[in-house]
């Protein structure tokens, strides 16, 4: 009798203590995957926020100097380059735009991202149709014609092209506060793994007391049995 009950308590921790192992696995398994999930968020919000926003910034200000340069061979301000020379000028500037252009194509676009990137490829396209207007003035002694067209749609370009970059930014600053929630919850789900963790570590040394407490008692039970 005193054997098989023996058996049936240790049976009873053997299958306890199993579960404790399963759960102690489970909760790592869980912990690990929150850890990659976290760094695939910030990976994200680096690489598909971070630097995007930091481009768009760049393409505006390369807007920017585009439209200071071509105002300033419109209205023959002081110190304007001659048509040539603002021609190489804003090639090199369309040349940059189009390659942050293709690296920003190159990141994660979410819902209607891709549509005002498309938008904004389209204005920039227009934008150059009418740098090559402009500067194929037949008589540039008389810019009374450019600067009309300047003023008509130039402006407008420029304007549209500001819109669609502060579209794209919105979208940055969205996306961009939800990942941050999405880490915040991931953290959150890790420090609960850690207090999992920490009672079932308090459950393990309880068990441990019992078992040493009821084994205690039976070898002192034992002890009462020989001797009587």
């Amino acid at each position: 009798m005193k054997f098989a009950y023996s058996l049936k308590q240790k049976t009873k921790i053997a299958i306890l203590l199993f579960m404790i192992m399963v759960c102690i696995i489970l909760i790592r398994l869980l912990e690990d995957r929150s850890i990659k999930n976290m760094e695939t968020a910030f990976t994200s919000l680096y690489n598909d926020r971070l630097v995007p926003a930091t481009d768009l910034f760049y393409i505006a200000e390369k807007i920017y100097a585009k439209r200071y340069l071509l105002e300033g061979y419109v209205y023959n301000e002081r110190n304007h380059l001659n048509a040539n020379q603002l021609r190489l000028k804003l090639n090199d500037y369309n040349n940059d735009i189009d390659t942050l252009l293709a690296k920003y194509e190159k990141t994660f676009l979410v819902g209607n991202e891709r549509n005002h990137l498309d938008e904004l490829k389209y204005k920039i396209k227009i934008n150059k149709t009418l740098e090559k207007s402009i500067l194929s003035n037949p008589t540039p002694t008389d810019k009374t014609g450019i600067r009309i067209l300047y003023n008509s749609e130039m402006e407008a370009s420029f304007l549209d092209i500001s819109d669609r970059l502060s579209q794209l930014t919105r979208v940055q600053t969205t996306v961009g506060e939800q990942l941050k929630d999405e880490s915040q919850k991931i953290v959150k789900g890790t420090s609960l793994y850690s207090t999992l963790q920490l009672l079932i570590a308090i459950v393990i040394g309880a068990l441990i007391v019992s078992i040493l407490a009821a084994s205690n008692v039976m070898n002192i039970r034992n002890d009462n049995y020989n001797l009587n």
